[in-house]
């Protein structure tokens, strides 16, 4: 197969989908893994797709485009689970908690499952699914309502009312961006409402973000990054953005990857 048969292929996929991984395109086209980065390169150097850790996405580069929330899923699990248990850990039982929407904040739910006595409170379709289905007695959950994004958010004046005059002791909040000069960024002009709506509510503001989302620009920005009180990265985060971000946030946390094994 030639390299734009290859590349006109991996594009097919990331449109269908909104993303794919290096890991199933190397099954789909049966070529190496560098193949595939080298094709997805190619194909974000001409502005069709949006490369992020472990694959890409069908972003364009443009600052208002928003994936799905199943594209997402497939994107940086290891470190999206990594950044899960070092937030998870911050939380007690009997805390009150409140969860953003997003895969790595879905994520954090999932890590939130062992601990009892939890009170959360979200604005996460799939979130507030998990929470709600896990069976136990112990956890009180509490769905915003509001008008659904492809993020599967429920944003809009519905979720900003049900936020206001709440008081949680955390906030797990996930983002489309984080940039030194733009803060925190979403590329959805309601869900930014809410997102702000939220961190009013929390006593501690907690973000989790992989690596792929430093220098990210989404179309609105949500806060500054002196608002966060925990930013949780995986390390996967070069050195400078490290000492950049940790001189700007509260508290950076560094959550490991597992090392490949020779």
């Amino acid at each position: 197969m030639l390299a734009r048969q290859r590349q006109e292929r991996i594009l097919e996929k990331i449109r269908a989908q909104g993303g794919a991984r290096v890991s199933d395109l190397v099954v789909l086209l049966g070529v190496s893994e560098m193949t595939v980065r080298r094709d997805i390169a190619t194909l974000a150097g001409r502005g069709l797709v949006a490369r992020v850790h472990g694959g890409a996405t069908a972003l364009d580069g443009r600052s208002a485009d928003e994936p799905g929330f199943v594209a997402k899923s497939a994107m940086a699990l290891a470190e999206k689970a990594s950044i899960a248990r070092v937030a998870a850990a911050l939380v007690e039982p009997g805390d009150s908690v409140a969860l953003s929407a997003g895969t790595t904040t879905y994520a954090v739910a999932e890590a939130l499952l062992g601990v009892a006595n939890l009170t959360v409170v979200t604005n996460s379709l799939p979130a507030a699914r998990l929470l709600h289905e896990s069976g136990r007695e112990d956890r009180t959950v509490v769905l915003t309502g509001g008008v659904p994004t492809p993020s599967d958010a429920l944003v809009g004046p519905v979720a900003v009312g049900a936020l206001r005059g709440l008081h949680v002791d955390w906030l797990f909040l996930g983002v489309h961006g984080i940039d030194e000069h733009a803060g925190l960024t979403t590329p959805n002009l309601v869900e930014c409402e809410t997102d702000r709506a939220l961190m009013a509510c929390a006593r501690q503001v907690v973000v989790v973000a992989d690596s792929s989302k430093w220098r990210v620009v989404g179309l609105s920005s949500i806060a500054q990054l002196g608002e966060v009180d925990v930013l949780v990265v995986d390390s996967g985060l070069p050195e400078p953005a490290r000492r950049e971000l940790a001189s700007r946030v509260g508290r950076l946390a560094i959550a490991p990857l597992p090392v490949p094994q020779p």
